[in-house]
């Protein structure tokens, strides 16, 4: 891999890095979603929602249409999910050996 490549691959985990933005792309995993639905789906405020939009939308996470006055989200790249899902079950695998480490050092 080049050296620009790394950084734009370090760039897309960078902006996943981000609870918020994980929660974003997690609303919008059923379909679409306008901002005020986003909004009342994550409990971000407007101006927090669109900084973390943008950034998502950036590193070709996201995918926006307007409607008239209402500007609907949606994925644009679902492999995020199967990063996500190698990401939580390495996290699982290792909290449950420290909690397996933690009840043998109970005994």
């Amino acid at each position: 891999m080049t050296p620009e490549l790394l950084e734009d691959v370090a760039a897309r985990f960078k902006v996943l890095s981000e609870p918020a933005r994980l929660q974003v792309l997690n609303a919008l995993a059923d379909g679409p979603l306008n901002v005020s639905a986003l909004m009342d789906a994550t409990g971000l405020n407007q101006a927090n929602l669109s900084k973390h939009l943008q950034m998502l939308h950036a590193q070709g996470f996201v995918s926006r249409r307007r409607e008239g006055l209402f500007v609907y989200y949606a994925l644009a790249d679902e492999s995020v999910f199967t990063l996500c899902d190698l990401a939580c079950g390495a996290v699982e695998e290792r909290a449950q050996r420290a909690a397996q480490r933690h009840a043998r050092a109970r005994r």
